[in-house]
C-alpha cells in the first residue's frame, strides 16, 4: 500500500533538497521560494550562526543547514504558517534528509530562535 504523502511537505522536501544543490554549486538556477530564501540568506544565516555558535555555517552537514534556512525564512520572513508547524516539518524533513542527530539539532536551533525572537506568541 503507498502511502499518500502531504503536497506542503513534498513541496518543502523539493526546496531543501534545491537549497542543499545550490550550497554544493553557486551556479544553480532557483525559482520560486527556494530563490526567496536564498536571497534572503543575508537574515537567516546571522540567525543560525548566533543560535549555534559552536557549528560555524562552513561545518554544518549541509542538509541541516537547508532545513534550517527554509525554517528560519518560514518562522521569521514569511509567517505563513503556525510556529509549531514549522518546527515539526522542519523536523521530519531532518529525520527523512539528515543524519541520526539532525532531529534533535534542528529542533534545538529552531526553538532558540523562536524563543530569541519571541516568535511563539504569533
Amino acid at each position: 500500500m503507498k502511502v499518500k504523502r502531504d503536497p506542503r511537505h513534498e513541496k518543502r522536501k523539493k526546496i531543501v533538497q534545491d537549497l542543499f544543490a545550490a550550497s554544493l554549486n553557486k551556479t544553480q538556477q532557483l525559482t520560486g521560494k527556494t530563490k526567496k530564501v536564498w536571497e534572503k540568506r543575508g537574515k537567516i544565516d546571522p540567525l543560525i550562526k548566533q543560535t549555534a555558535p559552536e557549528w560555524p555555517l562552513e561545518n554544518l552537514n549541509k542538509s541541516d543547514l537547508a532545513i534550517l534556512r527554509l525554517a528560519v525564512f518560514e518562522l521569521s520572513l514569511e509567517r505563513k504558517e503556525p510556529v509549531k508547524v514549522v518546527i515539526d516539518e522542519a523536523i521530519e524533513l531532518a529525520k527523512e534528509l539528515g543524519s541520526e542527530s539532525s532531529p534533535s539539532f534542528v529542533n534545538g536551533v529552531l526553538g532558540t530562535i523562536v524563543k530569541d525572537q519571541r516568535l511563539e506568541k504569533e
